[in-house]
């Protein structure tokens, strides 16, 4: 589990692909003394797991499926990446709980300066959009963000100059491909009101329905 606060840019040293997956070499020389093998890690909000440690870099694994639905099949030597280890219960939970499982990818469609900001529009499909609220978190290239305004296939965010300083998003130009992972709450939540479970259990109510969610202040 993550939070969506990048802690540090690495460098992809190698790209080793094998077969359909990929052998990813990370250049993060501040890291390497502080990781062990099996550690989580978030590349560019893609939850990986460290295989090697070597001459300050980190080698991950990545998989056929997580290429197909990610954008880390991209990354070429030299590409710079959002990395964040995994949450530590004692930490502060300063973003939202992003599971580095990442939904699908969207499209910088519109970057503009907003005084000290920046303004991005990203294109995701209907089966993306429909998890977007404003004012709700959205992680962009396992960056955590709030949104500001979205549609049936878009979303908003403000960059702040802390945000674009510390992570990759201010090098992103129109068309730029990104992983997006759709807040965790709400897949449960619609889970939880369609999915009748076990034929033995269908006559079991949970007691949560639409009325109850509007109750309690989710919905209108």
């Amino acid at each position: 589990m993550f939070t969506g606060l990048i802690e540090d840019i690495g460098k992809i040293k190698n790209m080793q692909h094998i077969g359909g997956d990929i052998r990813l070499t990370v250049m993060i020389p501040e890291w390497t003394d502080e990781c062990r093998l099996g550690d989580s890690v978030a590349v560019n909000g893609v939850c990986l797991t460290i295989s090697e440690i070597k001459n300050g870099s980190l080698s991950m694994d990545v998989s056929a499926e997580s290429v197909s639905r990610t954008t880390l099949g991209s990354l070429k030597t030299g590409s710079p990446v959002n990395l964040e280890r995994a949450l530590r219960l004692s930490d502060r939970l300063g973003g939202h709980l992003v599971s580095g499982h990442v939904d699908g990818i969207g499209t910088v469609v519109k970057k503009e300066m907003r005084q000290a900001s920046w303004l991005f529009k990203i294109e995701v499909a209907e089966t993306l959009s429909r998890y977007t609220i404003e004012k709700g978190s959205i992680t962009v290239d396992g960056i955590s963000l709030t949104i500001n305004a979205c549609g049936k296939n878009f979303f908003e965010v403000n960059i702040i100059p802390e945000t674009g300083k510390g992570t990759t998003l201010l090098d992103k130009k129109r068309g730029d491909l990104v992983n997006i992972e759709t807040d965790l709450i709400g897949k449960y939540i619609e889970k939880f009101l369609t999915d009748k479970g076990p034929d033995n259990l269908k006559s079991k109510s949970s007691g949560i329905n639409m009325d109850t969610l509007i109750k309690h202040g989710f919905g209108k």
